[in-house]
């Protein structure tokens, strides 16, 4: 099968939502970033958490763009080993859990979201003690994942018109995929320009509440389409964090 990237797809896609486009702050999972699985809540921190979250979906406006490539999944990355490239850029992606992932689609959708400078501003100007700035944390992390979720439904929507279907959301640094794509994936979306993503030295994400993903894209039916994350083959599963207060990154 010829590697093109079908009409309707083939131009980059901004998502700039605004009034009532604007997702919701899903306070549940911002409980779960602040690793509330349940227990009792003070009313004094309820209220804080109310009012952070308020904040944030009245004075943050996430950004992204989205852009459809062929996959190629023949390759192989320079150590020899199976590797994903997405044809007309120079992105490789390493790893045997993105290759399991993308090796039988025609298609990839990458995408990337932040919620700019302002949330980086905000962030930086508390102290690791504040309640508020720990607060504003799990806010920011649920909103750019809600906003990411959006971007993602938005996706296969585009794609189903043209009758084809779609795998679940994976990003750089789950599983053994190396945060090493982040800059070429940044490249390929023009993603620097477009909505003032950059990526530092040790290839994070700046603003740090940004995202980068991709989702396959198939002419018949996933087999895996509706299967989600575990923590079974993620690489940092030892230090984790979320597994340390009883939930993970992902949700339920």
């Amino acid at each position: 099968m010829a590697m093109i990237v079908p009409e309707g797809l083939a131009a980059p896609v901004l998502y700039r939502p605004h009034g009532g486009e604007l997702p919701r702050l899903d306070r549940a999972e911002m409980l779960r970033y602040l690793g509330f699985s349940g227990q009792e809540m003070e009313s004094e921190l309820k209220r804080r958490i109310d009012a952070v979250a308020d904040d944030v979906e009245r004075n943050f406006t996430p950004a992204g763009v989205r852009r459809v490539f062929a996959v190629d999944a023949i390759g192989v990355d320079d150590e020899g080993a199976p590797a994903i490239k997405l044809v007309g850029t120079s992105v490789v992606l390493q790893g045997l859990d993105i290759y399991r992932h993308l090796k039988d689609a025609r298609l990839c959708v990458l995408m990337a979201c932040t919620l700019g400078m302002e949330s980086e501003r905000r962030l930086r100007a508390g102290t690791a003690s504040s309640v508020e700035t720990t607060v504003l944390d799990a806010a920011c992390s649920a909103y750019i994942e809600a906003a990411v979720e959006a971007m993602d439904q938005e996706a296969r929507a585009d794609a189903a018109t043209l009758g084809l279907s779609a795998n679940w959301r994976f990003s750089c640094g789950y599983g053994d995929c190396p945060l090493t794509a982040q800059p070429r994936i940044v490249s390929a979306l023009n993603a620097g320009r477009l909505i003032g993503l950059t990526v530092t030295p040790t290839n994070l994400l700046l603003p740090s509440k940004s995202v980068t993903a991709m989702i396959g894209l198939f002419d018949g039916p996933v087999h895996d389409a509706n299967t989600r994350p575990t923590c079974g083959i993620c690489r940092l599963r030892e230090g984790c964090s979320f597994r340390a207060r009883g939930t993970t990154c992902y949700g339920g």
